[in-house]
């Protein structure tokens, strides 16, 4: 999908899942909070994933009561899954957010994460994790305002491309690499439609050597936008 393509449909998706949030917030925010709660939706009104993360706190509140978010911190991020805590009035709770949705792991000081997800980021036990996750935090910054991730795969700066982003550059002639011709070429094929080829394709563009993210490779109509906010 090209980029500018892929940059409309998620805006689409940002105007659906801000009214998804303005209606759950009706039922969940006590009154005397929604000026604060309506203050941090607006700080991520562009932000595909906290909102997201939003909709799924004010649609499934952690404690089933009144509740409201006051800020969403980054505990950690790997390969563009970003593992996220939500101060809310009455506990700091960890989600699992990506392109692909969220996941609701419970509350902080319960030290909530798998051994699986403890091992993904890097965690020696859950005692580690909860040391960090109850610390002071850094607030997550909205992925257009941060240039050291990638727009669409959130790979951060040096770190490769999940394969198939549309902002990775191709090694053999410099343009995008989902949309010029080299890994045909590459292949001997007019399309890539199987697994095995697309493996294969992947075996020899390692071995030209990927090209990682860095900021400029940011489209300039995002760099744009972050000039003008």
């Amino acid at each position: 999908m090209p980029f500018l393509e892929r940059h409309m449909r998620e805006a689409n998706d940002v105007k659906s899942l801000l009214r998804d949030i303005r209606r759950a917030m009706d039922y969940a925010v006590p009154e005397a909070q929604r000026a604060g709660a309506d203050d941090l939706v607006d700080q991520y009104r562009d932000d595909r994933l906290a909102l997201m993360l939003l909709r799924e706190f004010y649609s499934f509140l952690p404690e089933a009561a009144e509740d409201w978010a006051r800020e969403i911190l980054r505990i950690d991020r790997r390969q563009g899954i970003f593992l996220l805590a939500l101060a809310s009035g009455s506990g700091r709770y960890v989600y699992l957010v990506s392109d692909e949705g969220v996941e609701f792991h419970g509350d902080v000081k319960d030290g909530c994460l798998t051994d699986e997800l403890l091992d993904f980021f890097g965690y020696e036990s859950v005692d580690d994790f909860v040391r960090k996750a109850t610390g002071e935090l850094p607030n997550y910054e909205a992925l257009n305002q941060d240039e050291e991730l990638c727009p669409v795969c959130h790979a951060a700066s040096g770190e490769y491309h999940e394969l198939g982003c549309v902002v990775e550059i191709c090694p053999w002639c410099g343009g995008q690499l989902v949309h010029c011709s080299c890994r045909h070429d590459q292949l001997g094929v007019d399309s890539i439609e199987t697994e095995a080829q697309l493996l294969e394709f992947e075996a020899i563009l390692e071995e030209r050597g990927r090209i990682p993210y860095s900021p400029e490779q940011r489209p300039s109509f995002l760099q744009h936008e972050s000039e003008e906010e």
